[in-house]
């Protein structure tokens, strides 16, 4: 037990002088056998002394002054002892000495903290890190930023006052103040809990605030282009060549799977032959940095022969003259509306339309899809699976045909 491993003790200490009478006084700790001593900075006449009480002798006003000082550093103590064991971590001569000496750790914040965080990963932009990723971890410290301010008037907190009221008010302050919808507010505050979770591997705090919060994200349907919506793109005609290059691309996503920052970064070096002897894209996903080996389909290649001598891409060995994600997504509102598209277009969109149309409901296995996606589990590409009518009447056609034969 801590009472029988721990020992407090004051002594006078014995100067180089023996003849000298005022000496300095001294607190010894001794936890699980390792003493540790500090000066009090306190000196006292030895001559008035009791080492058996480690106290001062007689009743002037000195001699209680001193006492009272030492009576209040052994509380001192004894409150620090409490908080460490209240917080799990280890009682030691060291950091008690530590603590009466002032030089005690300074108590860890959480936007310092989140800032650290923050930096490591601007540093490791763009071997191990998306400067996009860089960027919702500065929106998400923001957000706590502000949400302290609001809440406690404080320019920030230390770890050690977060709990789970905490994290339901932060959560209620992303809904009705900032006004972001369910799924946003989560990702934010799993951001934010990655930081926490630092500060546990850390010891900053000894447990999750987090522990009992439970959040549940809203499915929001995001369909695929259709087959007939996918035609109606490739089959039109613009007066624009600013149009038709989006357009262009956009198809090409459809038929490769390729996420807009992929497709941005595609190089012609990246366009390689397969084991059967076709065209392949085979490159890394910048996102997870996960391989992806793509057969090139018709539609992608002529796509690719098309932009084959544009001096842009011929400058940078680029295979698309991609534009910015905001323009490329601006446009296709536009392609959308002279198209009568009136599913939202996008980038993304493309990515899914790949999955959903053009593979999987061509009986292409989703185990397969989920290869050529460069995803991490079946359970990722699922939520790409959205299955045509026309696919169901199929199916059931053929179901017919088996149950009747």
């Amino acid at each position: 037990m801590l009472e029988n491993s721990y020992g407090l003790t004051f002594f006078l200490k014995s100067p180089k002088r023996k003849s000298d009478m005022i000496r300095y006084v001294y607190l010894r700790v001794t936890v699980d056998g390792i003493p540790k001593e500090t000066s009090t900075k306190r000196k006292w006449d030895t001559r008035r002394w009791d080492q058996h009480l480690e106290r001062a002798t007689g009743t002037k006003e000195d001699a209680r002054g001193i006492n009272f000082f030492l009576d209040s550093l052994v509380n001192n103590i004894s409150n620090y002892k409490t908080e460490l064991i209240n917080e799990g971590k280890t009682i030691t001569a060291l950091s008690i000495i530590n603590f009466v000496k002032g030089d005690n750790p300074s108590k860890s914040k959480v936007l310092e903290e989140f800032q650290k965080h923050n930096d490591e990963v601007f540093a490791l932009v763009p071997d191990e890190y998306a400067l996009g990723t860089h960027a919702r971890f500065v929106t998400a410290r923001s957000h706590v930023e502000e949400f302290i301010l609001f809440k406690y008037q404080k320019e920030d907190l230390e770890f050690r006052e977060l709990n789970y009221e905490f994290i339901k008010d932060y959560e209620m302050y992303l809904k009705t103040i900032r006004k972001c919808s369910t799924n946003t507010t989560l990702k934010y505050i799993a951001n934010f809990k990655k930081i926490v979770l630092r500060a546990i591997a850390k010891e900053i705090i000894p447990k999750d605030p987090f522990l009992l919060f439970k959040g549940k994200k809203i499915k929001i349907l995001k369909e695929p282009l259709t087959r007939a919506e996918l035609y109606l793109l490739e089959a039109k005609q613009f007066d624009s060549e600013r149009l038709s290059t989006v357009r262009d691309i956009f198809v090409f996503q459809c038929y490769t799977g390729l996420a807009y920052v992929d497709v941005k970064q595609l190089k012609k070096t990246d366009i390689k032959r397969g084991v059967d002897g076709e065209l392949w894209i085979m490159s890394n996903r910048q996102k997870t940095k996960s391989s992806t080996d793509i057969p090139l389909l018709p539609k992608a290649l002529e796509i690719m022969d098309k932009y084959e001598n544009c001096p842009f891409c011929m400058e940078r060995g680029l295979v698309l003259p991609v534009k910015s994600n905001q323009k490329m997504n601006e446009y296709l509102k536009e392609i959308g509306e002279l198209c009568k598209v009136y599913s939202p277009l996008n980038t993304h969109k493309a990515r899914r339309t790949f999955a959903s149309t053009v593979t999987l409901n061509n009986g292409v296995p989703i185990h397969v899809v989920k290869e050529m996606l460069g995803h991490h589990s079946i359970s990722q590409t699922e939520d790409y699976a959205i299955t045509e009518q026309e696919t169901i009447g199929r199916e059931m056609a053929d179901l017919k045909i088996k149950r009747y034969f």
